[in-house]
């Protein structure tokens, strides 16, 4: 009776813990969701965000062959090849069946081009939100209830997440996927069966049909394949003699029937093979004209290729010039990403985390936690190596990043294990949380007022008379928003070499017509600015340097007539806080918070 009753008593505690983590997932997720479905209509409905348009763009000329037939289906000409391969096809096809869907489920026509935005953002936001579930279940697995609870509340009020959200481009829709494979394939590795490699190879195709960047994961999937046998090594390594390889054999052959040599080279091979199969398998299904218009895909990922590897090839690229591989793109998450609180936290938790492994690795423990740990790891260092060291640095390639380093920043801050360390704990955790509550309030404030390109149009059309004419800047979008026909457009062509005659003869004709000068961004002037050494700079702009220079100053006969900014803010008893993010990455800031300047003449040029 008695033991009856203590285990009535132990499993009430169970459910009991069981139902206040569930609780507290649930209110987490909800909080997750708010922050990223508030303000989605962010751009007023103008397309602001320019890789977003493209999509949108693209999904929406979508369409089967009419009349339908197989052969024009699997045609290079099809309809439905979207002939846009600088993304995965899968990103597109699913906004595309996503807009059939709730066309047949309302009954009426699937979405244009003007709603497909708000469609995608939902469909961004849900994503994201799923992948704050996996990090809960991963947190769980390797590290426990609470610092699992911890890193998802982390993940949910974490800037750069929530702003990406925002954004149907294909990266929440990637970082989805790689940890849902990172998640299969941590059961793979505790049960490696048949269906366990087929789910892993089908999100890993999952995961290539939305950016081939995704390709990084086979360094998971390697280490996953092999983890067992590097872990003994390092044990009996650590603990060596004459003998120790005939003891690892040993091990080996009477382990675990998963730790046996011969199901270790049948994970590596049969379930490898498998895994890259189904891999290949999804990939070609969820984009088929990968194979089917293969010189187009082939030219496009080459030139995405030669992308990464040279900043100089595209204008909308000349802003990393000069950059520091791999430190730049650290400065911007931690300051603006992640936030200095909890972008700090997690990367004095990474430098610890690497030791504490190492020291776990070599000694007896957890095989399963540790191997798990090993499969997470592999991947991050992997990605971070490869994208990292890109040439181009947008601050949204380190997106599937966020979620390892807000789990380690949580399992750092549970590793406190001696009652004298927990006040210092304590401490810690509740300064990060207020500074990232008071970051994620401050930006989220944003979507909270007009966007200041539409603020801009509104001031253009109601100050500046009709039939004046605007010079506008070529590779940025034009002001203002609605209304242009009243007035003339001339375009600066800026990015142009300064060394081509012609461009200087337009430049000096324009700036005699124009009336005002209208800078939508500070996607020319900042970089432009920056590239004026020709010694250092292989495409460089020292007359551009002074053109902005001679703007900024009023030397060129046109004073500031108006600036729009939208600043991250925040009100505290009357007193306003405003974050000046402009030294920021310029991809936070040109797509939903961009700084307007408009100059009028006041001398004729």
């Amino acid at each position: 009776m008695k033991i009856q009753l203590a285990n009535f008593i132990k499993l009430r505690k169970k459910n009991s813990k069981f139902s206040l983590i569930s609780v507290l997932l649930f209110f987490i997720l909800l909080l997750g969701l708010a922050l990223r479905i508030y303000g989605l209509n962010w751009d007023s409905g103008y397309h602001l965000h320019p890789d977003e348009r493209m999509i949108v763009m693209v999904a929406e000329r979508l369409s089967l062959p009419n009349p339908f037939s197989l052969k024009a289906l699997f045609s290079p000409q099809s309809p439905f090849n979207p002939k846009f391969f600088a993304y995965g096809s899968l990103p597109l096809y699913f906004l595309k069946f996503c807009s059939w869907l709730v066309a047949l489920f309302l009954k009426g026509e699937p979405f244009s081009y003007g709603n497909l935005p708000i469609l995608g953002r939902i469909i961004s936001a849900l994503f994201d939100l799923g992948t704050i579930w996996l990090i809960f279940k991963i947190g769980k697995r390797l590290f426990g209830n609470k610092a699992a609870l911890l890193a998802s509340l982390f993940y949910a009020i974490c800037v750069f997440p929530i702003q990406a959200s925002h954004f149907y481009a294909v990266d929440v829709m990637l970082n989805f996927f790689i940890w849902l494979t990172l998640w299969q394939l941590l059961n793979f590795y505790l049960d490696p069966k048949f269906g366990s490699a087929i789910k892993v190879g089908f999100c890993f195709g999952l995961a290539l049909a939305t950016k081939v960047s995704a390709t990084v994961l086979a360094a998971a999937i390697g280490t996953g394949l092999i983890v067992d046998l590097v872990l003994i090594g390092f044990k009996f390594w650590r603990n060596r003699n004459y003998f120790w390889w005939q003891k690892l054999f040993l091990t080996l052959k009477k382990g675990s029937r998963k730790k046996s040599l011969l199901n270790l080279g049948k994970r590596l091979f049969w379930f490898g093979g498998l895994i890259g199969l189904v891999a290949v398998l999804t990939f070609l299904i969820s984009e088929p004209y990968a194979l089917i218009d293969f010189s187009t895909f082939k030219r496009q990922i080459i030139e995405q290729h030669r992308m990464t590897k040279d900043a100089n090839v595209f204008p909308y690229t000349l802003q990393y010039v000069g950059t520091m591989p791999f430190i730049y793109p650290i400065k911007n998450l931690v300051f603006w990403g992640m936030g200095i609180g909890l972008g700090t936290l997690a990367l004095v938790a990474f430098v610890w985390y690497l030791f504490d492994l190492i020291k776990r690795v070599l000694i007896k423990g957890d095989y399963d936690r540790e191997s798990g740990e090993l499969i997470i790891l592999s991947f991050s260092l992997a990605y971070f190596l490869v994208v990292g060291g890109f040439a181009v640095k947008f601050m949204r390639y380190l997106l599937p990043l966020y979620p390892f380093l807000i789990l380690i920043a949580a399992k750092f801050l549970f590793s406190f294990k001696r009652q004298k360390f927990f006040l210092a704990r304590n401490l810690i955790l509740s300064l990060v949380l207020i500074l990232q509550l008071f970051w994620v309030g401050a930006f989220v404030s944003i979507y909270s007022r007009p966007h200041s390109r539409v603020e801009a149009s509104y001031w253009i059309n109601q100050q500046i008379s009709p039939g004046s004419v605007l010079a506008v800047e070529h590779w940025d979008d034009s002001l203002p928003l609605f209304g242009g026909e009243k007035f003339e457009f001339v375009s600066m062509p800026m990015y142009d070499p300064d060394t081509l005659g012609e461009k200087w003869q337009r430049v000096d004709e324009n700036l005699s017509r124009a009336d005002y000068i209208i800078l939508s961004s500070n996607r020319l002037y900042t970089p432009l600015q920056k590239l004026s050494d020709c010694r250092l700079f292989l495409r460089c702009f020292p007359k551009t340097a002074d053109y902005y220079r001679d703007l900024f100053s009023g030397r060129l006969g046109f004073e500031k007539a108006a600036e729009f900014t939208s600043y991250p803010r925040l009100n505290f008893a009357g007193i306003e806080i405003k974050i000046n993010d402009q030294g920021s990455d310029e991809s936070f800031t040109v797509y939903d918070h961009p700084r307007v300047v408009i100059f009028k003449k006041t001398a004729p040029h």
